[in-house]
Protein backbone atom coordinates (compact mmCIF):
# COMPACT_ATOMS: atom_id res chain seq x y z
CA UNK A 1 0.00 0.00 0.00
CA UNK A 2 1.56 3.24 -1.33
CA UNK A 3 2.29 6.06 1.10
CA UNK A 4 2.26 10.28 0.81
CA UNK A 5 3.00 12.42 3.08
CA UNK A 6 2.10 16.02 3.12
CA UNK A 7 4.27 18.17 4.80
CA UNK A 8 4.79 21.68 6.43
CA UNK A 9 1.02 22.48 5.66
CA UNK A 10 -1.55 24.76 7.37
CA UNK A 11 -4.63 22.39 8.14
CA UNK A 12 -8.18 24.03 8.44
CA UNK A 13 -10.50 21.35 9.74
CA UNK A 14 -12.70 21.28 12.13
CA UNK A 15 -12.77 25.03 13.61
CA UNK A 16 -9.51 25.23 13.71
CA UNK A 17 -6.06 26.67 11.49
CA UNK A 18 -3.11 24.34 13.23
CA UNK A 19 0.07 23.45 11.25
CA UNK A 20 0.64 19.52 10.88
CA UNK A 21 1.83 17.25 8.05
CA UNK A 22 -0.90 14.49 7.07
CA UNK A 23 0.35 10.72 6.00
CA UNK A 24 -2.38 9.03 3.44
CA UNK A 25 -1.77 4.97 2.82
CA UNK A 26 -3.93 4.04 0.12
CA UNK A 27 -7.27 5.77 -0.39
CA UNK A 28 -7.20 6.89 3.46
CA UNK A 29 -5.70 9.56 6.09
CA UNK A 30 -3.73 7.21 7.70
CA UNK A 31 -1.92 10.13 10.47
CA UNK A 32 -2.49 13.49 11.60
CA UNK A 33 0.34 15.22 13.23
CA UNK A 34 3.13 18.26 14.37
CA UNK A 35 5.86 16.48 12.33
CA UNK A 36 5.78 12.92 11.12
CA UNK A 37 9.08 10.96 9.78
CA UNK A 38 9.28 10.71 6.07
CA UNK A 39 10.68 7.14 6.24
CA UNK A 40 8.58 5.06 4.87
CA UNK A 41 6.47 6.46 2.77
CA UNK A 42 6.41 6.71 -1.24
CA UNK A 43 6.14 10.20 -2.17
CA UNK A 44 6.93 13.67 -0.01
CA UNK A 45 5.69 16.54 -1.04
CA UNK A 46 6.09 19.84 0.67
CA UNK A 47 3.31 21.88 0.77
CA UNK A 48 5.14 24.89 2.71
CA UNK A 49 3.10 27.90 2.60
CA UNK A 50 -0.09 26.21 1.64
CA UNK A 51 -3.70 25.43 3.26
CA UNK A 52 -4.33 22.05 3.76
CA UNK A 53 -8.53 21.17 3.33
CA UNK A 54 -10.55 18.28 3.00
CA UNK A 55 -12.48 18.59 -0.39
CA UNK A 56 -15.52 20.11 -0.88
CA UNK A 57 -18.48 18.35 -0.94
CA UNK A 58 -20.95 20.06 -2.90
CA UNK A 59 -24.54 18.54 -2.81
CA UNK A 60 -26.38 20.56 -5.63
CA UNK A 61 -25.28 19.58 -9.26
CA UNK A 62 -26.54 19.14 -12.38
CA UNK A 63 -24.03 17.32 -14.58
CA UNK A 64 -26.50 17.00 -17.92
CA UNK A 65 -26.14 13.18 -17.88
CA UNK A 66 -27.64 11.59 -19.96
CA UNK A 67 -29.84 13.54 -22.47
CA UNK A 68 -28.20 16.75 -22.34
CA UNK A 69 -24.63 15.73 -22.62
CA UNK A 70 -23.94 18.94 -25.67
CA UNK A 71 -23.80 21.26 -22.38
CA UNK A 72 -21.70 19.19 -20.22
CA UNK A 73 -21.26 15.10 -18.85
CA UNK A 74 -20.22 13.57 -16.01
CA UNK A 75 -17.01 13.37 -16.89
CA UNK A 76 -15.76 16.89 -18.22
CA UNK A 77 -17.56 18.44 -15.11
CA UNK A 78 -16.42 16.32 -12.45
CA UNK A 79 -13.25 17.39 -13.83
CA UNK A 80 -13.77 20.45 -13.38
CA UNK A 81 -14.78 19.61 -10.26
CA UNK A 82 -11.64 18.37 -9.02
CA UNK A 83 -9.57 21.39 -10.95
CA UNK A 84 -11.27 23.63 -7.92
CA UNK A 85 -10.92 21.33 -4.99
CA UNK A 86 -14.41 19.70 -4.96
CA UNK A 87 -14.08 16.52 -4.48
CA UNK A 88 -17.73 15.01 -4.02
CA UNK A 89 -20.79 15.60 -5.70
CA UNK A 90 -24.57 15.18 -4.98
CA UNK A 91 -25.97 15.16 -8.92
CA UNK A 92 -29.53 16.54 -9.56
CA UNK A 93 -32.25 14.52 -11.13
CA UNK A 94 -33.26 16.86 -13.77
CA UNK A 95 -32.17 14.90 -16.84
CA UNK A 96 -33.76 13.46 -20.27
CA UNK A 97 -35.17 11.59 -18.88
CA UNK A 98 -35.70 12.70 -15.10
CA UNK A 99 -34.53 10.52 -12.78
CA UNK A 100 -37.67 9.84 -11.47
CA UNK A 101 -37.33 5.97 -10.86
CA UNK A 102 -35.03 3.30 -8.75
CA UNK A 103 -33.94 2.10 -12.42
CA UNK A 104 -32.54 5.13 -14.28
CA UNK A 105 -30.97 6.49 -10.35
CA UNK A 106 -29.03 2.48 -11.28
CA UNK A 107 -28.85 3.96 -14.60
CA UNK A 108 -26.44 6.67 -13.52
CA UNK A 109 -24.45 5.20 -10.75
CA UNK A 110 -23.50 2.87 -14.49
CA UNK A 111 -22.71 5.56 -16.11
CA UNK A 112 -20.78 7.28 -13.15
CA UNK A 113 -18.28 4.35 -12.63
CA UNK A 114 -15.30 4.54 -14.37
CA UNK A 115 -15.61 7.79 -15.45
CA UNK A 116 -16.19 10.26 -12.74
CA UNK A 117 -13.04 12.11 -11.32
CA UNK A 118 -14.79 12.85 -8.18
CA UNK A 119 -17.07 10.86 -5.91
CA UNK A 120 -20.59 10.64 -6.33
CA UNK A 121 -24.59 10.15 -5.65
CA UNK A 122 -27.77 10.92 -7.32
CA UNK A 123 -31.29 12.23 -6.35
CA UNK A 124 -34.28 10.52 -6.88
CA UNK A 125 -36.23 13.53 -8.23
CA UNK A 126 -39.91 13.69 -7.10
CA UNK A 127 -42.94 13.91 -9.35
CA UNK A 128 -46.16 14.17 -9.68
CA UNK A 129 -47.04 10.61 -9.91
CA UNK A 130 -43.85 8.35 -8.37
CA UNK A 131 -44.77 8.18 -4.72
CA UNK A 132 -44.04 5.03 -4.86
CA UNK A 133 -40.64 5.00 -6.21
CA UNK A 134 -39.85 7.80 -3.64
CA UNK A 135 -41.79 5.48 -0.59
CA UNK A 136 -39.09 2.75 -1.62
CA UNK A 137 -35.62 4.52 -2.17
CA UNK A 138 -33.26 4.00 0.71
CA UNK A 139 -29.87 5.77 1.70
CA UNK A 140 -27.15 3.99 -0.38
CA UNK A 141 -29.57 3.95 -3.93
CA UNK A 142 -30.25 8.00 -3.56
CA UNK A 143 -28.43 10.95 -1.64
CA UNK A 144 -31.89 12.24 -1.29
CA UNK A 145 -35.69 13.45 -2.72
CA UNK A 146 -35.18 16.04 -4.68
CA UNK A 147 -38.56 18.47 -5.19
CA UNK A 148 -38.98 21.19 -7.48
CA UNK A 149 -41.80 23.20 -5.76
CA UNK A 150 -41.90 25.34 -8.49
CA UNK A 151 -41.62 25.83 -11.93
CA UNK A 152 -39.58 23.27 -13.95
CA UNK A 153 -38.71 21.00 -16.89
CA UNK A 154 -40.60 17.80 -17.94
CA UNK A 155 -43.14 16.58 -15.33
CA UNK A 156 -40.74 17.55 -12.30
CA UNK A 157 -43.02 20.08 -11.15
CA UNK A 158 -44.94 18.79 -7.89
CA UNK A 159 -47.88 20.80 -7.50
CA UNK A 160 -50.16 18.63 -5.89
CA UNK A 161 -50.59 19.16 -2.51
CA UNK A 162 -52.24 15.52 -1.81
CA UNK A 163 -48.62 14.25 -3.21
CA UNK A 164 -46.60 16.99 -1.56
CA UNK A 165 -48.17 15.82 1.46
CA UNK A 166 -47.06 12.67 0.82
CA UNK A 167 -43.67 12.83 0.00
CA UNK A 168 -42.84 15.23 3.10
CA UNK A 169 -45.06 12.12 5.38
CA UNK A 170 -43.27 9.52 3.82
CA UNK A 171 -40.08 10.11 2.35
CA UNK A 172 -37.43 8.11 3.73
CA UNK A 173 -34.59 10.46 2.90
CA UNK A 174 -33.70 14.08 2.97
CA UNK A 175 -36.60 15.98 0.87
CA UNK A 176 -34.17 19.15 -0.63
CA UNK A 177 -36.76 21.25 -2.36
CA UNK A 178 -36.26 23.99 -4.74
CA UNK A 179 -38.66 26.88 -3.68
CA UNK A 180 -40.62 29.03 -5.99
CA UNK A 181 -44.07 29.36 -6.32
CA UNK A 182 -44.86 28.91 -9.95
CA UNK A 183 -48.78 30.97 -9.67
CA UNK A 184 -46.95 34.12 -8.36
CA UNK A 185 -43.76 33.59 -11.64
CA UNK A 186 -46.70 33.16 -13.88
CA UNK A 187 -48.53 36.18 -12.77
CA UNK A 188 -45.31 38.09 -13.22
CA UNK A 189 -44.50 36.68 -16.37
CA UNK A 190 -47.85 37.76 -17.66
CA UNK A 191 -47.25 41.64 -16.68
CA UNK A 192 -43.73 41.61 -17.91
CA UNK A 193 -45.15 40.18 -21.07
CA UNK A 194 -47.69 43.09 -21.52
CA UNK A 195 -45.21 45.89 -20.78
CA UNK A 196 -42.78 44.28 -22.81
CA UNK A 197 -44.28 41.77 -25.22
CA UNK A 198 -41.16 38.46 -25.74
CA UNK A 199 -38.45 41.32 -25.23
CA UNK A 200 -38.40 41.34 -21.54
CA UNK A 201 -34.92 42.76 -20.44
CA UNK A 202 -33.15 40.41 -18.47
CA UNK A 203 -32.58 43.51 -15.38
CA UNK A 204 -36.36 42.16 -14.79
CA UNK A 205 -35.37 38.85 -14.35
CA UNK A 206 -35.46 39.31 -9.82
CA UNK A 207 -38.81 40.58 -9.90
CA UNK A 208 -40.17 38.10 -12.09
CA UNK A 209 -38.56 35.04 -10.09
CA UNK A 210 -39.07 37.55 -7.32
CA UNK A 211 -38.93 37.47 -3.38
CA UNK A 212 -42.22 36.80 -2.65
CA UNK A 213 -42.25 33.58 -5.50
CA UNK A 214 -39.20 32.40 -3.16
CA UNK A 215 -41.24 33.08 0.71
CA UNK A 216 -44.40 31.81 -0.38
CA UNK A 217 -42.99 28.48 -1.76
CA UNK A 218 -40.26 28.00 0.91
CA UNK A 219 -42.42 28.87 3.89
CA UNK A 220 -44.96 26.20 2.78
CA UNK A 221 -42.05 23.50 2.70
CA UNK A 222 -41.04 24.51 6.47
CA UNK A 223 -44.74 24.53 7.81
CA UNK A 224 -44.85 20.66 5.82
CA UNK A 225 -41.49 19.48 7.20
CA UNK A 226 -42.91 20.67 10.83
CA UNK A 227 -46.24 19.25 10.27
CA UNK A 228 -44.72 15.84 9.81
CA UNK A 229 -41.27 15.63 10.96
CA UNK A 230 -39.45 15.93 7.80
CA UNK A 231 -36.07 15.56 7.68
CA UNK A 232 -36.05 19.55 5.12
CA UNK A 233 -32.74 20.92 3.00
CA UNK A 234 -34.32 23.84 1.14
CA UNK A 235 -31.78 24.81 -1.51
CA UNK A 236 -30.30 27.93 -2.51
CA UNK A 237 -32.23 30.83 -0.74
CA UNK A 238 -31.70 34.10 -2.04
CA UNK A 239 -33.48 36.30 0.34
CA UNK A 240 -33.23 38.45 3.31
CA UNK A 241 -36.66 37.94 4.15
CA UNK A 242 -36.47 34.02 3.81
CA UNK A 243 -33.20 33.85 6.47
CA UNK A 244 -36.61 34.08 9.06
CA UNK A 245 -38.28 30.95 8.37
CA UNK A 246 -34.92 28.92 9.76
CA UNK A 247 -33.12 28.83 13.76
CA UNK A 248 -29.66 29.57 14.45
CA UNK A 249 -26.94 26.98 15.67
CA UNK A 250 -24.89 24.10 14.76
CA UNK A 251 -26.26 22.03 11.82
CA UNK A 252 -26.29 18.63 14.22
CA UNK A 253 -29.82 17.78 16.01
CA UNK A 254 -31.89 20.14 12.90
CA UNK A 255 -34.54 18.46 11.24
CA UNK A 256 -34.52 21.71 8.32
CA UNK A 257 -31.49 23.33 7.18
CA UNK A 258 -30.98 25.73 4.22
CA UNK A 259 -28.57 26.03 1.22
CA UNK A 260 -26.86 28.99 -0.32
CA UNK A 261 -25.01 29.18 -3.43
CA UNK A 262 -21.86 30.85 -4.44
CA UNK A 263 -23.56 33.24 -7.14
CA UNK A 264 -26.04 34.13 -4.65
CA UNK A 265 -23.19 35.11 -2.16
CA UNK A 266 -21.27 37.11 -5.26
CA UNK A 267 -23.20 38.50 -7.77
CA UNK A 268 -26.44 41.27 -7.12
CA UNK A 269 -28.50 42.70 -10.07
CA UNK A 270 -26.52 45.48 -10.38
CA UNK A 271 -24.70 42.45 -12.38
CA UNK A 272 -27.70 41.77 -15.18
CA UNK A 273 -26.39 44.78 -16.92
CA UNK A 274 -22.93 44.03 -17.69
CA UNK A 275 -23.61 39.53 -17.44
CA UNK A 276 -27.38 39.33 -19.06
CA UNK A 277 -28.10 35.91 -19.35
CA UNK A 278 -25.03 34.36 -18.07
CA UNK A 279 -26.30 34.71 -14.78
CA UNK A 280 -29.94 34.25 -15.38
CA UNK A 281 -30.34 31.57 -12.98
CA UNK A 282 -33.77 30.05 -11.15
CA UNK A 283 -33.99 31.64 -8.05
CA UNK A 284 -32.72 34.73 -9.30
CA UNK A 285 -30.16 36.77 -8.74
CA UNK A 286 -31.33 39.60 -6.36
CA UNK A 287 -30.03 42.94 -4.58
CA UNK A 288 -27.42 44.13 -2.72
CA UNK A 289 -29.12 43.54 0.37
CA UNK A 290 -30.31 40.19 -0.06
CA UNK A 291 -26.36 39.03 -0.68
CA UNK A 292 -25.29 40.92 2.17
CA UNK A 293 -27.95 39.13 4.05
CA UNK A 294 -26.92 35.92 3.12
CA UNK A 295 -23.12 36.37 3.57
CA UNK A 296 -24.28 37.04 7.03
CA UNK A 297 -26.61 34.39 7.43
CA UNK A 298 -23.68 32.33 6.93
CA UNK A 299 -21.57 33.56 9.20
CA UNK A 300 -24.61 33.47 11.96
CA UNK A 301 -25.43 29.86 11.38
CA UNK A 302 -28.88 30.51 10.00
CA UNK A 303 -27.31 28.95 6.64
CA UNK A 304 -26.08 25.35 7.31
CA UNK A 305 -24.46 24.46 3.46
CA UNK A 306 -22.75 26.22 0.47
CA UNK A 307 -22.93 24.99 -2.61
CA UNK A 308 -23.09 25.78 -6.06
CA UNK A 309 -25.68 24.58 -8.04
CA UNK A 310 -23.53 23.94 -10.86
CA UNK A 311 -25.30 24.32 -14.30
CA UNK A 312 -24.10 24.90 -17.64
CA UNK A 313 -25.67 25.43 -20.45
CA UNK A 314 -23.84 26.13 -23.75
CA UNK A 315 -23.14 30.08 -25.29
CA UNK A 316 -25.23 29.82 -28.04
CA UNK A 317 -28.48 28.93 -25.59
CA UNK A 318 -27.53 31.34 -23.51
CA UNK A 319 -27.41 34.11 -26.04
CA UNK A 320 -31.02 33.95 -26.50
CA UNK A 321 -34.01 36.15 -25.22
CA UNK A 322 -34.77 36.47 -21.93
CA UNK A 323 -37.78 34.16 -21.88
CA UNK A 324 -35.88 31.41 -24.44
CA UNK A 325 -32.18 31.57 -22.50
CA UNK A 326 -32.13 28.99 -20.08
CA UNK A 327 -31.55 29.27 -16.38
CA UNK A 328 -28.23 28.55 -14.18
CA UNK A 329 -24.36 28.91 -14.71
CA UNK A 330 -21.35 26.99 -14.54
CA UNK A 331 -19.08 27.17 -11.31
CA UNK A 332 -17.98 24.13 -9.48
CA UNK A 333 -13.79 24.78 -10.71
CA UNK A 334 -13.99 28.13 -8.76
CA UNK A 335 -16.64 27.82 -5.85
CA UNK A 336 -13.81 27.34 -3.51
CA UNK A 337 -12.10 30.23 -4.79
CA UNK A 338 -14.92 32.44 -5.25
CA UNK A 339 -15.32 31.49 -0.74
CA UNK A 340 -11.81 32.01 -0.17
CA UNK A 341 -12.35 35.65 -1.70
CA UNK A 342 -14.61 36.39 0.88
CA UNK A 343 -12.08 35.26 3.05
CA UNK A 344 -9.68 37.90 1.77
CA UNK A 345 -12.22 40.45 1.93
CA UNK A 346 -12.90 39.86 5.91
CA UNK A 347 -16.45 38.66 5.02
CA UNK A 348 -15.73 34.96 5.33
CA UNK A 349 -13.65 33.03 7.88
CA UNK A 350 -11.17 29.69 6.49
CA UNK A 351 -12.92 27.71 9.27
CA UNK A 352 -16.57 28.84 8.26
CA UNK A 353 -16.45 27.81 5.23
CA UNK A 354 -14.93 24.74 5.57
CA UNK A 355 -17.57 23.96 7.90
CA UNK A 356 -20.35 25.04 5.60
CA UNK A 357 -18.74 23.86 2.22
CA UNK A 358 -17.59 20.19 3.67
CA UNK A 359 -17.91 19.32 7.19
CA UNK A 360 -22.45 20.60 6.78
CA UNK A 361 -22.89 18.35 3.73
CA UNK A 362 -21.32 15.35 4.45
CA UNK A 363 -22.82 15.08 7.92
CA UNK A 364 -26.55 16.40 6.52
CA UNK A 365 -26.62 13.52 4.47
CA UNK A 366 -24.78 11.00 6.55
CA UNK A 367 -22.32 10.63 4.08
CA UNK A 368 -19.50 8.18 5.21
CA UNK A 369 -15.93 8.93 6.26
CA UNK A 370 -15.52 12.27 3.92
CA UNK A 371 -15.73 15.87 4.64
CA UNK A 372 -12.85 15.65 7.46
CA UNK A 373 -9.47 15.53 7.65
CA UNK A 374 -9.47 12.58 9.98
CA UNK A 375 -7.72 10.05 11.04
CA UNK A 376 -9.09 6.59 9.22
CA UNK A 377 -11.36 9.05 6.78
CA UNK A 378 -11.19 8.98 3.13
CA UNK A 379 -8.09 10.99 1.86
CA UNK A 380 -9.84 14.17 -0.13
CA UNK A 381 -7.82 16.76 -0.17
CA UNK A 382 -7.72 20.15 -1.42
CA UNK A 383 -4.60 22.28 -1.21
CA UNK A 384 -4.89 26.23 -1.87
CA UNK A 385 -2.25 28.43 -1.81
CA UNK A 386 -3.81 32.34 -0.51
CA UNK A 387 -0.85 33.99 -2.07
CA UNK A 388 -1.12 32.17 -5.66
CA UNK A 389 -3.17 34.89 -7.86
CA UNK A 390 -4.61 34.15 -10.98
CA UNK A 391 -7.03 35.15 -13.84
CA UNK A 392 -9.65 33.06 -15.01
CA UNK A 393 -9.16 32.36 -18.98
CA UNK A 394 -10.93 30.95 -21.54
CA UNK A 395 -8.59 28.61 -21.83
CA UNK A 396 -8.51 27.41 -18.49
CA UNK A 397 -11.58 26.38 -18.25
CA UNK A 398 -12.69 22.33 -17.96
CA UNK A 399 -16.75 23.13 -18.52
CA UNK A 400 -17.65 21.26 -21.63
CA UNK A 401 -20.10 24.16 -22.09
CA UNK A 402 -16.68 26.43 -22.24
CA UNK A 403 -17.33 29.59 -20.63
CA UNK A 404 -17.46 31.12 -17.19
CA UNK A 405 -19.49 34.46 -16.05
CA UNK A 406 -16.00 34.70 -14.35
CA UNK A 407 -13.64 35.20 -17.10
CA UNK A 408 -10.92 37.91 -16.85
CA UNK A 409 -11.57 38.07 -12.90
CA UNK A 410 -8.43 37.76 -10.36
CA UNK A 411 -8.38 35.57 -7.66
CA UNK A 412 -6.30 36.07 -5.01
CA UNK A 413 -5.73 32.31 -4.74
CA UNK A 414 -5.14 29.11 -6.82
CA UNK A 415 -6.32 25.22 -5.82
CA UNK A 416 -2.53 24.01 -6.28
CA UNK A 417 -3.61 19.93 -5.70
CA UNK A 418 -6.49 17.96 -5.24
CA UNK A 419 -6.34 14.15 -3.98
CA UNK A 420 -9.44 12.06 -4.51
CA UNK A 421 -8.97 8.66 -2.67
CA UNK A 422 -5.46 9.26 -1.69
CA UNK A 423 -4.45 9.56 -5.41
CA UNK A 424 -3.24 12.95 -6.40
CA UNK A 425 -5.20 14.20 -9.59
CA UNK A 426 -4.96 17.85 -9.73
CA UNK A 427 -1.55 19.43 -9.50
CA UNK A 428 -1.27 22.94 -10.28
CA UNK A 429 -4.11 22.87 -12.74
CA UNK A 430 -2.92 20.33 -14.85
CA UNK A 431 -4.37 16.58 -14.48
CA UNK A 432 -1.51 14.33 -13.45
CA UNK A 433 -3.63 11.21 -12.32
CA UNK A 434 -6.48 9.05 -13.76
CA UNK A 435 -10.16 8.27 -12.84
CA UNK A 436 -10.64 7.96 -8.88
CA UNK A 437 -14.07 8.68 -8.26
CA UNK A 438 -16.35 6.46 -6.22
CA UNK A 439 -20.23 5.90 -5.22
CA UNK A 440 -20.82 7.01 -1.90
CA UNK A 441 -21.70 5.63 1.43
CA UNK A 442 -24.16 6.42 3.59
CA UNK A 443 -24.74 5.79 7.24
CA UNK A 444 -28.67 5.53 7.67
CA UNK A 445 -30.35 8.97 7.88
Amino acid sequence: MSKTLLTNGTLVNEGRIFEADVLISGDRIERIDPEIAASHTDVVIDVSGCHVLPGLVDDQVHFREPGLTHKADMGTESLAAVCGGVTTYLEMPNTSPPTTTRDALAEKYARAEGRSFANYAFYLGAANDNIEEIRRVRAGEACGIKVFMGASTGNMLVDDPTVLEQIFRDAPLVVATHCEDSPTIWRNEAAYRERYGDDVPIECHPAIRSAEACYASSSLAVELARQFGTRLHVLHLTTERELALFTPGPIDGKRITAEVCVHHLWFEESHYAELGAQIKCNPAVKRREDRDALLAGVRDDLLDVIATDHAPHTREEKSQAYFDAPAGLPLIQHSLLMLLEHAHAGRLTLETIVQKAAHNPARLFGIKDRGFLREGYFADIAVVDLASPHTVSADSLRYKCGWSPLEGFRFAASVTKTFVNGSLVVDDGRLVGGVHGRALEFAAQ
